[in-house]
């Protein structure tokens, strides 16, 4: 099966987050017709009814780029990816420049010794080392590279319940949500509930394979509490903000396992036993995400972006988003 792919005009991705977040627009296709509904994500709460329960991503992105100096004064950048269970303060990270950083050099920031280069692992990782209590106090957010204008607030970058660390890049549906969107919701008799899943880079790599089958999914780390499980078996719709929100719940289906780290590439034929409803951003083309939408929403996907691009909707990140339902639903 080819991976899907479109044409993404650059004058389409978003460069800065729309203010206030809820006034993001929001593409509806949730009957089993042809017709769409143009509206603002403040308007969610009128989508959704009682017994509905939206379930929301609630990792917290870590400052994960650090640009640091060796010992000669040469620059050298670190993006971490994930941390290690063990030995304590070891990291995955990408490195650069990777090959004039052999094992065991040392890397500092303003004189003081930050971390330490370990050895090569796959996919061109490499092990790192801190040498301080906290790294993220030597780092910035890692804007994905689409994104060239500075961010000029931070926390715009983050969910308004973002709570536990470990993610590298932001689970983008749910930074259109506000405190007063899910009070609103909660007041229609929706459940509103919490995975945790640590968003990796590798979420937004293009799939390099011309084939669906020939992509390897990188691994991410997830929990989803007793009580959002079982809120999901007992609702009327389960209602998933963001891809990864997906990937969480159907990893509990596909393995019984309410934490661990998954791998779970979902690709069409895969058959949905959690999630009915998707409330998503635009995607990169050729990009695991686009073809969890294809298996979610099947191929009116294509209807879908080409209604977007031809009615000015913003792309990816920092874009606006949409509410579809599963195609078998």
């Amino acid at each position: 099966m080819e991976v899907p792919e479109y044409d993404l005009p650059e004058e389409a991705i978003a460069q800065v987050p729309v203010e206030p977040r809820d006034a993001a627009r929001l593409l509806v296709a949730l009957g089993p017709g042809p017709e769409l509904q143009h509206a603002r994500v403040s308007d969610l709460p009128g989508f959704l009814r009682e017994g509905d329960v939206l379930v929301v991503n609630t990792s917290r992105v870590v400052p994960a780029r650090l640009r640091l100096r060796k010992e000669t004064g040469g620059a050298a950048e670190v993006l971490l990816l994930e941390p290690r269970p063990r030995p304590p303060g070891t990291w995955e990270a990408l490195v650069r420049p990777g090959r004039r950083l052999s094992p065991g050099t040392v890397l500092y920031a303003e004189g003081q010794p930050v971390l330490e280069i370990g050895e090569r692992l796959p996919e061109g990782a490499r092990l790192v080392r801190a040498l301080v209590d906290d790294l993220s106090a030597f780092g910035t957010l890692a804007l994905p590279p689409y994104i060239r204008t500075p961010l000029a607030d931070a926390a715009r970058y983050q969910t308004v319940y973002a709570d536990r660390a470990g993610s590298v890049a932001a689970p983008t549906a749910g930074l259109h949500l506000t405190t007063q969107v899910l009070d609103e919701c909660a007041g229609r008799g929706v459940t509103v509930a919490h995975v945790d899943l640590a968003v990796g880079m590798g979420t937004f790599r293009p799939i390099k394979d011309t084939r669906l089958e020939g992509h390897t999914m990188h691994a991410e780390r997830y929990s989803v509490p007793t009580s959002t499980w079982d809120a999901c078996r007992e609702a009327d719709r389960v209602v998933a903000v963001g891809t990864t929100t997906v990937r969480a719940l159907e990893s509990v289906a596909a393995t019984g396992a309410l934490e661990g780290k998954t791998q779970l590439y979902i690709r069409p034929g895969h058959h949905f036993s959690v999630v009915d409803v998707l409330m998503t951003n635009f995607h990169l083309p050729k990009s695991s995400l686009l073809v969890m939408l294809e298996a979610f929403a099947g191929p009116r996907w294509r209807e879908l972006y080409e209604v977007a691009l031809s009615h000015g909707y913003r792309f990816l990140s920092f874009g606006d988003a949409m509410l579809v339902a599963r195609a078998d639903g």
